[in-house]
């Protein structure tokens, strides 16, 4: 796969996951800081889309902002004010580290290829996780927002610059397409380094298999917490690692330098898939600890149904909160 191949937005961008997203969108928790007119609530009052408060009228103030009924009732003269609605930046951050290379599904057809795939000739993690990161770029671009990327393992990899240019999710599939992936994870580090480039708060959406200890997660965590960023875990796996269907004895290697080991998966299986549920658990743990979403999604699955599961549970938080 050349690197100055055109890309093909069907071949990245599935047509079922279109029809699938297409009835949602895509919510800020937080009052965002925008840059120009579009469907988030920002902090700064002004007159603009929706109606907010009521403040008394000093000299200077426009007179069409008056409240006539208002002031037949009190004989006081009060402006309408109204909150500006702004557009949402949204920062995807995505896993690049050995262990999101593993895959156990054969390569999707028609699916344009990245580095991981074209070298295990499977459909991997980051393979999903790429095709996650196009639909929630067409999503964002679709209402007028801001989407950049961050690319991770041990350090940031990658950068695509925010934008809400209509061909952004071109910049950021060619960012993906020919990453290597491998290397180590380490969240912390990378968080702060994130972090020390995003001065306004933004929604980030974290895909990752988050296969580091359950403390350093809290911690990444503990960090867009403190900033007041919005943050969305996608905890991306491959069906075989949360079912351990394995059966003959074999050898079992650790992506990210653990050494290779050969045990009989039988043993073992229990004892793995009780591990992995409270590594999971734990994590989830973390993210409501911290008032942020997760969704868990399955590889060997399509990329739009738990999106549109966590959109729609999103948007039906925000507004019992009358956020939206």
């Amino acid at each position: 796969m050349a690197e100055g191949t055109t890309v093909r937005a069907e071949s990245y961008l599935a047509p079922e996951t279109l029809v699938q997203l297409a009835p949602f969108t895509l919510r800020a928790k937080m009052i965002v800081e925008g840059v120009m007119s579009g469907m988030h609530r920002s902090p700064y009052q002004g007159m603009a889309v929706e109606f907010a408060e009521h403040r008394q009228y000093v000299a200077g103030d426009d007179p069409k902002h008056l409240d006539w009924k208002v002031y037949a009732r009190t004989d006081k003269l009060y402006i309408k004010q109204y909150q500006q609605e702004t557009n949402l930046d949204v920062i995807v951050m995505i896993d690049a580290s050995a262990s999101m290379g593993y895959g156990s599904l054969e390569v999707k057809q028609g699916w344009g290829g990245t580095t991981a795939s074209g070298r295990m000739l499977r459909w991997t993690k980051f393979d999903h996780a790429t095709a996650l990161a196009t639909a929630v770029a067409h999503l964002c671009l679709g209402q007028q927002d801001r989407i950049g990327l961050a690319v991770f393992a041990d350090d940031i990899l990658a950068l695509v610059a925010r934008s809400s240019a209509q061909d952004q999710w071109r910049r950021i599939v060619n960012a993906l397409r020919v990453m290597p992936v491998e290397s180590g994870t380490d969240l912390r580090k990378v968080a702060d380094k994130v972090l020390g480039k995003v001065q306004n708060r933004a929604l980030f959406i974290i895909i990752s298999d988050f296969f580091e200890d359950e403390e350093n997660v809290r911690q990444m965590l503990a960090r867009f917490k403190h900033r007041r960023h919005d943050v969305l875990l996608v905890n991306t796996l491959d069906r075989e690692e949360m079912r351990f269907g394995f059966r003959d004895p074999t050898p079992f290697e650790g992506l990210e330098g653990e050494g290779r080991l050969r045990v009989d998966p039988r043993a073992i299986r229990e004892g793995y898939l009780a591990a992995l549920r409270r590594h999971l658990d734990a994590v989830s743990s973390h993210a409501r600890a911290f008032g942020f979403d997760e969704v868990r999604v399955d590889t060997h699955e399509s990329v739009g149904p738990p999106l549109a599961y966590v959109l729609a549970r999103r948007g039906a938080m925000l507004k019992r909160s009358g956020v939206i």
